[in-house]
Parts: C-alpha cells; structure tokens; sequence
C-alpha cells in the first residue's frame, strides 16, 4: 500500500485532526511516514488564523510541488482548505482538498484518487476533488488516537466549531457553528486512553468553556462542561485534565468553583484577554470589558491560589491608538500574566476587521514596536517566578525525552510549566514525581528527579 506524509500547521485541534487522519489512513493498510521524500501521498492540514500559516503551508506545497512527480498525490486539509477551496487546485495544483468538517472522508478520496489514476491514462490524472461542505455531527467523527511509546497526554477533540464571531478571526467561518460530542463518547474515549498508558488529557474546543451550550441542559445549576469535567474526574487512571482554548465569557461561577472541588484539574488555565482596551474589545467583538476580565482572573486565583494564567494578545488591531495600547499594557502589568502569545494583527480575508478602512490599519512598524514592547512585559514579570522554583521542588509527569535534547527527559508541572532533568525514559516516562529544581532558564527549569513512583 502507498505511503502517507501529513504535515500540520498551526493549532493543537489541527495536530489532533491529523492524528485522526493518519490513524484512518493505517486502519486502511497504508504506511504513515515521517519522511516526506519517501511518501506517495503528501497532505498538509492547515491553519487560517495567522497569515504566516497559510504561507508557511503554501509555500511547502510550492517546494513540493517543484519535484515534479506526476505520481505523487498531494492535498491540502483544514482551515485554508475550507475558506479556499477550488482556489487551491488553481494555485498550488494539488489533487485534494478537504474542508474542516470532512476528515473522515480523506482516505476515501484518496482511494477515489488512486483507483482513477489505475483506470485511466496518464494525461487524465489531474481530476482533482474538494470537499468542504458542511456534514451533520462530523464532530463525533474525531475519536481516534495513534499513540507512540508510552505515550503519557493525549488531546480530546470535545466540539468542533464556535459562534463568537470576533471580528478579527475567521474560524466561524472555517470551523462552523458550535457543535459538541455526547458527554459518555467522551468519557468512553478517555477511558481507552488511560487503559493505554495515558496519565492526562487536553479538552479541545474553539471555545471549549461553552461545549454543549446548545445541545445539552444543565444539571443542579451546572453546564455541560462542568458536567463532563466531573464525569471525567471519575477516570480511573487519568491523573490530569487540561483544556483549551477557553473564552472569557465561558467563566461561569460553576466553572470557577470546579477548581475548589477537582484536585485533577490542572492548576493552569490559558485565558485568551486580547486587548485590555475596552473599545479596542468591543471593536473585535469580544463581549466583556476589561475589569470584567481582570475580576474574572481574581475569581479563578481565589479558587486555586496555585493557579498559572496564561494569555492571547492581540496589537495593532485597526483603530488601536497609543493610549488604547497603553491600557492593554497596564492591564498586562495588573494581571501579572505567567506568559502571553502576543500578536501582531493580521488581515484576514472575509472577516469583519478586514473590511476596516484603510485609515484604521496600524503601520507594520507600530505594531512590531508594540509587540516587542508587550513581550518584554510579559518576561519582566514571567521570568522571576520560573526562578523563584530554583532550590525547590515540583511535582512533574514525565512525558518523555527533552525535544531539544535526547539524552534528557522532559515533564510538565500542574502549571504548565516545563522541567528538563536526566532519566530513564522507559522508568520515567508516565509517571508522576518531584523533581529539585536547580535551574531556570527563559521559560524552562532545570533539575533532578527526587521522589520516583
């Protein structure tokens, strides 16, 4: 059977909905491959949130493409996939390209691609496919997991879609409308996972803290992500749950009170703020003012003292003005973030913010000025904290070798906070311990492992 090469740009959803993919495409009988220049079939799961993704993702179509290998199949999946469709086939020439709500349908193309190519001549290859219309309950279709060796976390697709409609962000209309999986398929799907090795899970939603909203009641007074984090906590053998990417307004008093009685539940929560302007957030859309975003984050602190509060910022957004720029500072400085992703907006193309008059745009320069300003912030007050653990130590689970270096194990602390030590990968790996901390360096810590299980 052919052999399959999936790359993936952007956010943890696209890295989970090419692992399903990939998982499809081995329960067929092919070959997923990490080695591109070896594969038969190339498809590329993009990200339409950052203009820097969808180049990235069409510029490696373009390297590959310039092979000029009339037999190897190509695609595109995802976000860009959904908003671009037929354009895709013009541009890069790619034979498939897969909408966001049909992944479940790509090695049935990809057959369809390969059964013609055996059936007809060679200068009637280039019949290509796009599929990216809408299809009911496509969100219950991402369940399946390839796990490698003892593989510790695992991402759990709980919704696909959101009907926030930020001006700036084109995932309603890439992703569709909100649209969650059935709370037992859920628990079920963990439950596997623990019987597999896993110690912790990352709920993943585009607006995670709303799931259910529509489909599901609430129950004694709590939503149904309430109610499935509780189901969940029940899992035996899941030691941690995660979630992301959550918003604001998803905060209820319920969700904040499941921090008091859920010892599972991470100590960390990433808490997309964007802009600590009030009229720059009622510009995007975004539906709360800033001191309700800084009451909120007082709210969540209060439930779990521990608790490590990461953010997303937005600068230059159209409009922004220096002092509106300040004020989203000065909210940085108050909230006191354990780290942020600050951006630099963007266009994107059929979204509200894009229509903006060219007198709002904010030049290059004032935006990278800003940027790099923010990101100074951030380390100002992030970094001191990464050293105040030197001399201490912190409960990590181990999720396996270092990325940047082998002959290391890397964990995570209940803050998200990585730990870099010296172990054993096959007695280490999986398991909760403490670790002494004897090094901080920009965001990593650095020690040696103390109580082992």
């Amino acid at each position: 059977m052919p052999k399959v090469y999936v790359k993936t740009y952007g956010c943890q959803m696209n890295e989970r909905d090419s692992e399903q993919v990939s998982q499809m495409f081995e329960e067929r009988g092919y070959t997923v491959t990490r080695d591109e220049s070896d594969a038969d079939v190339i498809l590329i799961n993009t990200c339409s949130v950052r203009d820097q993704a969808e180049q990235k993702a069409l510029g490696k179509m373009g390297m590959i493409k310039r092979r000029g290998d009339p037999l190897l199949i190509t695609g595109f999946m995802g976000c860009m996939a959904q908003s671009r469709g037929e354009e895709l086939i013009k541009k890069s020439g790619v034979d498939l390209v897969v909408g966001t709500q049909k992944y479940h349908r790509v090695v049935d193309h990809v057959d369809t691609i390969i059964r013609t190519r055996e059936e007809r001549e060679m200068d009637d290859l280039r019949r290509a496919i796009v599929d990216v219309d809408e299809e009911e309950a496509s969100q219950n279709t991402i369940r399946d997991h390839q796990l490698t060796e003892k593989q510790a976390t695992a991402f759990v697709s709980i919704m696909q879609g959101c009907n926030m409609k930020c001006t700036f962000c084109i995932v309603p209309y890439t992703r569709g409308s909100e649209r969650g999986r059935p709370i037992p398929e859920i628990v079920e799907e963990c439950r596997r996972l623990a019987d597999r090795g896993v110690r912790e899970v990352t709920l993943l939603g585009q607006i995670v803290n709303l799931y259910g909203r529509h489909e599901f009641p609430k129950v004694a007074g709590k939503s149904p992500f309430v109610q499935l984090l509780e189901a969940l906590h029940e899992v035996e053998g899941i030691d941690r749950i995660r979630f992301t990417s959550p918003h604001p307004v998803g905060y209820k008093d319920d969700l904040i009170e499941a921090f008091t009685y859920l010892p599972k539940l991470a100590s960390h929560v990433h808490f997309p703020m964007q802009s600590g302007s009030d009229r720059i957030l009622k510009a995007m859309h975004r539906p709360y003012k800033a001191a309700k975003f800084e009451d909120l984050v007082a709210k969540i602190r209060s439930a779990r003292p521990d608790m490590a509060i990461t953010t997303d910022i937005i600068v230059g957004f159209p409009g922004e003005a220096e002092a509106e720029y300040q004020e989203t500072r000065e909210v940085v400085e108050r909230v006191g973030f354990d780290n942020a992703f600050v951006f630099r907006y963007s266009k994107r193309r059929a979204t509200p913010a894009a229509e903006m008059e060219d007198a709002l745009q904010v030049p290059e320069r004032v935006k990278e000025e800003r940027n790099q300003d923010l990101l100074a912030l951030v380390n100002q007050i992030a970094l001191p904290r990464y050293d105040a653990h030197v001399g201490k130590q912190v409960e990590i689970l181990c999720e396996g070798y270092s990325k940047r270096n082998r002959n290391r194990l890397m964990g995570r602390t209940s803050q998200n906070r990585i730990v870099v030590f010296e172990g054993d990968f096959h007695r280490h790996t999986g398991q909760l311990f403490h670790v002494q901390i004897e090094e901080s360096q920009h965001f990593t810590l650095y020690g040696n492992a103390q109580v082992l299980a």
